[in-house]
């Protein structure tokens, strides 16, 4: 009976462990995930980004803080978000990323750079203290949701793309760097040789030149009138 008793007391452990796993290592987080598609959330309310990278030592660092202010954010009223730049780089430029990680502050519609220490304790004082009013918000040519910006943002996405199709010309297809170059070489005079056709039609179109008239022929009456003017003054001469 003792070697069976003795088995008990591993098994309850191992039951509480099993149970407790989803608990402790399965919670949700609570960090929002910003895209492309949903990033004009952040003009309403009150958040906190991050802009981070998997592959940046700092970035990693700064997560435990990140999920730890993320569970203070239903008490402070602010939502707490991240965007991974590898996969939204059209935020990244949208967002003038310059450094990793990165953080801004968003208010209604008016964006801040946080530039303060990065420990939950300064995130959430940074908030429940207000200390946002002390920074000069983001202008609004250089909003993320300005003209300038969203040049920006296709930009940044069309590097991306003009990037993946290079690995895929070189990885997939086999083609030397050489070879992907001429491609793109090729597409570039193609698409610049359409873009000026169509700039050509649209400036005739809004601004056509005026055709010029033909002058009238003079009739035979006048031909004979200036016949005969010219030999008056012959024979005046």
């Amino acid at each position: 009976m003792a070697p069976s008793r003795s088995l008990r007391i591993p098994v309850a452990v191992l039951l509480l462990l099993l149970w407790g796993a989803p608990w402790t290592h399965g919670r949700r987080s609570d960090v929002r995930i910003i895209t492309d598609e949903n990033w004009r959330e952040l003009q309403e309310g009150e958040w906190m980004i991050e802009f981070y990278a998997p592959w940046c030592p700092a970035c990693q660092n700064l997560q435990p803080e990140w999920e730890s202010f993320a569970e203070w954010g239903e008490d402070l009223e602010v939502n707490v978000a991240k965007v991974d730049v590898t996969e939204q780089p059209g935020l990244s430029g949208r967002f003038i990323i310059t450094a990793l990680p990165t953080i801004y502050h968003c208010k209604n519609g008016e964006f801040r750079r946080y530039q303060g220490s990065r420990t939950k304790k300064d995130f959430i004082n940074f908030i429940s203290e207000k200390e946002w009013k002390s920074i000069e918000p983001v202008s609004s040519w250089l909003g993320p949701g300005s003209v300038l910006m969203s040049s920006m943002s296709a930009l940044f996405q069309l590097s991306m793309w003009i990037r993946t199709c290079h690995n895929y010309f070189i990885e997939d297809l086999g083609l030397p760097v050489w070879g992907s170059y001429t491609v793109f070489a090729l597409a570039t005079l193609l698409s610049g040789l359409l873009l000026g056709l169509c700039m050509i039609f649209v400036a005739d179109c809004l601004c056509p030149s005026k055709r010029r008239r033909p002058q009238p022929y003079p009739s035979n009456k006048k031909i004979e009138t200036l016949r005969g003017q010219e030999t008056r003054l012959r024979l005046h001469n």
